[in-house]
């Protein structure tokens, strides 16, 4: 008898922040997505998606980007569709950034930072950066292609100190 489990499927990740000071730079934070091939699950990404991008079928857009933080509840959106991504794909990897255009910033210098990743109405993960609160970026959530096709969600925030671009490039290694 088969799985009734499909793993899953469509999945929304938000990310939220207060705006900077008045006088200072505007925080400005991104959701980046990488994907991965069966034959490089570690190596570089296939592709990324960021601000200002989405992926080459679609399957991951932007759905909402801010450059301040200004805005109700969640300043960026971004979906997965992952029962939609091509079989080439089996891991993709989400993480956040923090821009440093003004100055070296942490999660812990910005004031009411948080994520939450749901399918749905379930949540599968929310969070604030308190456990890496020193870092300039960190992966929220990994997810992989099982030998069913159907995928599978895992929690993982790791904290890294490097700018947008470094940071898209080192986010898929070897996650523990």
């Amino acid at each position: 008898m088969g799985s009734l489990n499909k793993g899953v499927g469509k999945v929304e990740v938000t990310l939220r922040w207060d705006p900077s000071p008045m006088g200072e730079p505007p925080h400005d934070l991104d959701i980046i997505a990488a994907t991965y091939t069966a034959d490089d699950p570690y190596g570089s990404p296939a592709y990324v998606v960021h601000f200002d991008s989405r992926s080459p079928d679609g399957t991951i857009t932007l759905n909402r980007e801010s450059r301040n933080g200004q805005g109700f509840g969640f300043d960026e959106v971004m979906t997965l569709e992952l029962d939609r991504l091509a079989p080439v794909y089996t891991r993709v990897v989400v993480g956040m950034a923090i821009q440093q255009g003004g100055g070296r910033k942490t999660f812990g210098g910005i004031s009411n930072t948080g994520f939450r990743i749901r399918e749905g109405y379930t949540v599968l993960a929310e969070s604030d950066f308190a456990d890496v609160s020193a870092s300039t970026a960190a992966t929220v959530a990994e997810f992989t292609r099982g030998a069913s096709g159907g995928w599978d969600f895992r929690p993982v925030v790791r904290g890294f100190d490097a700018d947008p671009n470094s940071f898209a490039g080192a986010m898929g290694s070897t996650l523990t």
